[in-house]
């Protein structure tokens, strides 16, 4: 796995691979890895590229190793900085090209694990009883969404109103003023978000969403560009930013069941739950 130490990325490593890691690194120059454990900090994004990702051409390609995520290793450098060291903020996203994927890296932040198993199974048994009394839906005011039921919610379990405070603290900044609702939404297996942009009439700036129950990729598009493009992982218990240029000159989707594919990799989907939050549209918002 990849944690942050520093500022600098870090491969965790067992003692047992190191050696077996050498030799590819010498092919990638200079990248920084150790074999201490993670960082405890929290509010560091990580690299979503510690999952499992299963290419079934790997077995046939002798370039592929499963310690990049079943990256060719021959196009490793395309994820280092200038100076050879890994790049974190490439490593959990796909992009068209290296330039695309830094700009939209610098809006987009991921946080691997945000949840551990136990939280993750409190908001959903919070979330549970009502949501699953309502329908899922095939359409939607404006056509964004097919195959979801949502609910905004504003109060919380003691517990679970930690872990909401908790994303709150990491995504937006000191004396923003937050929407009071938390919105809630359940996509099913079969659903899907198409490509759209934010209305900017209804939230400010940022959004700051949870997975729950099932990773999904999502797929950020140049709006006048469409060659500009990046796709994004995020996993199970994942928190995700979103923020700027991100928002408001890509369209973003959540990719359905058959296009569900990162780095060349199938990522299963299930019914899929997000808590999002949003802050106040300000008046430099527009």
């Amino acid at each position: 796995m990849f944690s942050f130490l520093n500022g600098r990325v870090c491969i965790v490593l067992d003692k047992l691979l190191i050696k077996r890691v050498q030799s590819v690194l010498k092919q990638l120059g200079p990248v920084l890895y150790c074999s201490s454990k993670s960082s405890s900090n929290t509010n560091t994004p990580v690299s979503s590229t510690s999952v499992t990702l299963n290419n079934e051409n790997s077995s046939n390609n002798t370039n592929t190793n499963s310690l990049f995520g079943g990256i060719d290793t021959a196009s490793i450098a395309d994820y280092c900085t200038d100076d050879g060291e890994l790049d974190p903020i490439l490593w959990y996203n796909e992009p068209s090209d290296r330039e695309t994927g830094l700009q939209i890296a610098k809006d987009l932040h991921v946080y691997e694990e945000f949840l551990s198993d136990d939280e993750e199974k409190k908001l959903c048994s919070e979330i549970e009883p009502y949501i699953s009394r309502l329908h899922y839906e095939y359409d939607h005011w404006d056509n964004a969404i097919h195959g979801f039921r949502e609910t905004e919610k504003k109060h919380w379990s003691q517990e679970n109103n930690i872990i909401i405070q908790r994303m709150k603290d990491i995504a937006f900044p000191p004396g923003d003023i937050l929407l009071p609702y938390v919105h809630v939404l359940d996509v099913a297996k079969n659903g899907y978000i198409k490509p759209h942009i934010d209305s900017t009439r209804f939230c400010g700036s940022i959004i700051a969403g949870i997975c729950l129950l099932s990773p999904c990729v999502m797929k950020l598009v140049h709006e006048k560009n469409p060659e500009k493009w990046v796709k994004v992982l995020l996993k199970q218990r994942a928190l995700y930013i979103m923020k700027g240029l991100a928002r408001y000159d890509y369209t973003h989707a959540i990719l359905s069941e058959e296009e569900s594919i990162f780095k060349g990799a199938v990522v299963p989907r299930d019914r899929r739950i997000s808590i999002i939050c949003r802050n106040e549209k300000q008046d430099d918002d527009d």
